[in-house]
């Protein structure tokens, strides 16, 4: 069985190396490529036993010399995110398929390289592997972007690499000085968590590995590089960033942070709390004034992770839950809306909403999953949104009640931005622009229908997910405070 995961993270490497020297066929093969390790997902998901237990693992000897080890495995926490990035890849590589982009063997070949990628940072368990895995995520999104995104790209690319490799080189300098601490001199996450660090290593080590995740969730103020990168990258660079990307922070701070440096996490990690708070309610009253609708949902994705990184930091059951399901269901839902939005840009050549209004009467379909896609982001009851932050509202609530109050106002604000941008884009009179706007077809029907049906099912039946998390969530929580039992 240990060989599914290297068979796992091996077939979108494969496939990418295939589809770079394959023609006008590349989508087609990355597809396929896709919907294999979906597969394989799906199987590893029917053979995982939902305890507390690292299961699939793989440990081959990589760099001896310095007890570097290509050591991976699955447990509940990285299973959700495995599901999410093999989930979401076939259908960003699905939505993309209404584009004839230049190059498009080297175009699928990066978003399956990316998928590799992203597949090392949610099963590594050696921090060197993980840096790795981590590094390798961020060139070909960074690539995606260059090439395939708006016309000020490149500027705006620049702040979004520079913004993340210099919270990289904060991560490595904590790996470097936890391989240097640790006795058994490798860099086994066990080894990691087994380290007795004092007050003040730990103080600077939560912040060398807190501002690396920060700038990929991103939290307040390390977000300033993603209103303009959501922009201007191209639909599905959009799409691998928000669904997928952000994700590697969330599930860092959470498999990472919180196990190595609890002490660190009970000093600073109100601080945390009110920095994810400020975002939430910065990005919300910014959202409020957009006027091109990609940027109003990079300001809401903005507000919603500031909400997990919230529920994560209250250091409670009900808060890592609410978390990983969230994970999910945020990248489902914002996959959709830039899907939409999309659309919409491709036919109308515009994302501005007061260029729009009217397309629910000449596009009911559209109007009708658009719907559903915003319900979902607004956490109505019966959505995949509502069980997610219902949960970490509850977690930050059981940490303090203020927190709790001014957390919810995402559920508010957001409620008001995104029904008055449904209504501006969809409901009322057509207008010259809008009037010859067409309904959804092929691939475009497939790819919103499958994320609507997403949507519905995980807001009504929300327990098989939480499950397959729930024995992993509980056994970390009980490790992070056996060690501050300890320390105290």
């Amino acid at each position: 069985m240990e060989q599914l995961l290297i068979l796992l993270i091996a077939l979108p490497l494969a496939a990418a190396l295939v589809t770079a020297f394959t023609g006008k066929a590349a989508k087609y093969v990355a597809l396929i490529s896709a919907l294999l390790t979906l597969a394989l997902t799906f199987y590893i998901v029917g053979h995982f036993k939902p305890d507390a237990s690292t299961q699939f693992q793989v440990n081959y000897p990589w760099i001896q010399e310095l007890g570097i080890s290509f050591h991976a495995g699955i447990d509940g926490i990285s299973l959700i995110t495995v599901l999410l990035t093999n989930v979401l890849i076939p259908i960003i590589i699905l939505a993309s398929f209404q584009h004839d982009y230049k190059r498009t063997h080297a175009f699928y070949a990066l978003v399956l390289f990316m998928q590799a990628g992203l597949l090392v940072v949610f099963t590594a368990l050696d921090a060197f592997l993980f840096y790795i895995g981590w590094e390798a995520a961020l060139i070909p999104i960074y690539f995606i972007c260059a090439v395939w995104g708006g016309k000020d790209r490149i500027k705006v690319n620049m702040k979004f690499f520079v913004y993340t490799i210099a919270g990289s080189l904060f991560m490595l300098l904590g790996i470097i000085y936890l391989y240097l601490q640790n006795p058994l001199h490798n860099f086994d996450i066990q080894a990691f968590y087994s380290l007795e660090l004092d007050a003040y290593q730990q103080g600077w080590i939560f912040w060398a590995f807190f501002i690396a995740f920060a700038v990929k969730m991103p939290v307040f103020p390390f977000h300033t590089w993603q209103p303009a990168t959501y922009t201007e990258a191209p639909a599905p660079g959009t799409m691998l960033l928000a669904g997928i990307m952000l994700k590697m922070g969330i599930y860092g701070v959470i498999r990472w942070l919180l196990p190595i440096v609890p002490s660190g996490v009970q000093d600073w990690g109100s601080t945390a709390i009110v920095l994810s708070i400020i975002g939430v309610v910065y990005a919300s009253l910014i959202a409020f004034t957009q006027k091109n609708a990609k940027r109003l949902v990079a300001y809401s994705s903005i507000a919603h992770v500031g909400l997990i990184s919230a529920g994560i930091f209250a250091l409670n059951t009900q808060g890592l839950q609410g978390a990983m399901i969230q994970m999910l269901s945020h990248g489902i839902n914002v996959v959709g809306l830039f899907f939409v939005l999309d659309i919409i840009s491709s036919r109308l050549k515009t994302n501005t909403i007061a260029d729009l209004g009217g397309l629910a009467k000449v596009a009911p379909q559209l109007a009708i999953t658009f719907l559903i896609i915003v319900f979902g982001t607004i956490a109505l009851p019966g959505t995949n949104g509502f069980i997610g932050e219902f949960l970490l509202l509850v977690g930050i609530y059981q940490y303090h009640l203020w927190a709790a109050v001014f957390a919810g106002l995402t559920v508010i604000f957001s409620a008001v931005y995104m029904l008055r941008m449904y209504q501006k884009v969809m409901l009322g009179p057509t207008n010259q622009l809008t009037a010859t706007f067409t309904d959804i077809k092929g691939s475009e029907k497939t790819v919103l229908y499958i994320i609507c049906a997403l949507i519905l099912v995980i807001g009504v039946y929300p327990k098989p997910i939480l499950h397959l998390s729930e024995a992993a969530v509980q056994q970390l929580i009980e490790q992070v405070n056996l060690k501050l039992t300890s320390v105290n």
